[in-house]
């Protein structure tokens, strides 16, 4: 595929290509895997946008709730949080307009870490800023987030990066700054009273922005069906909802739907455990996407949690796993069993569970996630502890002196 410069265009979400699925692992055959275009013929012209401001969790009411709380945890945060960033120095972060180009991560991953410096400050910036007004209900951060995007979009920034099949880091790294500012922005913008002007400037600017982004189906490789895949639609489907955009929602959805369809009878996402050594580790990757994906699917009233395609649920593949976490011998032959556990001690890999747990009771996983508490990931929601743990569930941290603290530099947008 030639190298591309993309700048901000409208186009079609889906172009009817006939796509192979290239590169595929033996434990997943292109006939498994749901294609483009197959993916594209889905009928899901039930989902449409209902509630423009319903963002990911109810904000008012939680904010309520922490108000009267005495759980250590979460006064921890809200603490922490009222001491919010200075405006002034927001605005002082220029804004992305040149020609995005990122090295991959795994081939040279100083480099990476160098380009990207910029990029996760921003997600910082933004979850910053909407974490401080759910902490502290002071509208001079919900203001200030909306000034901070509008500052972006007016000058079109992110919308000029580099793509090549074969070198898609810019792409990568760019998805997960649109969907860490449109959650951010779903926190804020039913509480923002005027700026009209900026706020229909922001929201311009995000439609576009995620619709160039996605017009990009991925080339060779995983990238078009993947855990890529999933976080294209984790912003399509809050941008969908901010804008008022089906086609956008219904892409979000999309994924749901074909994640479902390809996992396996154990609950394996084929394409996430054809990784090796780091079977596990996207495993939990790809939940992390899909879960946050389904609860802001959820809040537009679709009992998304509950769907079923070919027998299977999102149950089986958070069962599974815990079973390879338990034992990596259940992955049986989709991966070898000396499995990379670096990640289990990041807990910006686990901020699905905060959620899963406010809708189920699931033993394992608040056990698992009691030790990683409290649990922020700069781009896929924010503070989701604050956000969605039960008041009741936990009170204290557990210390772990093994636990390694989060950085800005653990691989979030890795391939």
């Amino acid at each position: 595929m030639p190298h591309a410069r993309h700048r901000l265009t409208r186009r079609p979400l889906h172009t009817a290509l006939a796509l192979l699925l290239a590169g595929l692992a033996s434990t997943a055959s292109a006939a498994e895997i749901l294609t483009i275009e197959e993916r594209e013929a889905l009928d899901l012209s039930e989902y449409r946008v209902t509630a423009p401001d319903a963002g990911y969790f109810d904000v008012a009411a939680r904010m309520e709730e922490l108000a009267s709380t005495d759980n250590a945890i979460l006064l921890q945060e809200l603490d922490t949080l009222s001491q919010g960033p200075s405006c002034q120095q927001m605005m002082e972060y220029e804004p992305i307009t040149t020609h995005l180009r990122v090295p991959g991560y795994y081939p040279n991953p100083k480099e990476w870490k160098l380009a990207s410096e910029p990029l996760f400050q921003f997600e910082d910036n933004v979850s910053g800023l909407a974490g401080a007004f759910v902490a502290t209900g002071d509208d001079y951060y919900a203001e200030c987030l909306v000034r901070f995007l509008d500052h972006w979009a007016e000058q079109d920034a992110l919308t000029d990066f580099y793509y090549d099949s074969k070198e898609p880091q810019a792409w990568f790294a760019t998805e997960s700054m649109i969907f860490a500012a449109a959650m951010a922005y779903a926190n804020v913008r039913p509480f923002v009273e005027g700026l009209e002007k900026e706020r229909a400037n922001v929201e311009r600017w995000l439609n576009g922005l995620a619709h160039q982004h996605a017009g990009i189906p991925g080339g060779e490789g995983n990238s078009c069906c993947n855990n890529h895949f999933y976080r294209r639609a984790l912003y399509a489907s809050m941008v969908g909802v901010l804008t008022e955009d089906d086609e956008l929602f219904r892409f979000g959805v999309s994924a749901i739907h074909a994640a479902l369809h390809d996992m396996t009878e154990q609950g394996a996402f084929p394409l996430e455990v054809s990784r090796g050594r780091r079977a596990t580790h996207y495993q939990n990757y790809g939940l992390l996407y899909l879960i946050t994906n389904m609860q802001v699917i959820s809040r537009q009233g679709y009992d998304i949690f509950d769907l079923e395609i070919g027998g299977r649920t999102i149950h089986d593949a958070v069962d599974f796993l815990f079973r390879i976490l338990d034992d990596p011998a259940a992955l049986g032959d989709l991966a070898p069993r000396e499995q990379y556990t670096g990640f289990l001690k990041d807990p910006q890999y686990f901020t699905w569970m905060e959620i899963y747990l406010r809708r189920f009771e699931a033993p394992r996983v608040e056990e698992f996630v009691r030790r990683m508490r409290p649990l922020y990931n700069r781009s896929a929601g924010g503070y989701m502890t604050l956000y969605f743990m039960d008041p009741a569930a936990q009170t204290h941290v557990v210390l772990d002196e093994e636990k390694q603290e989060t950085t800005a530099f653990k691989g979030l947008g890795q391939p």
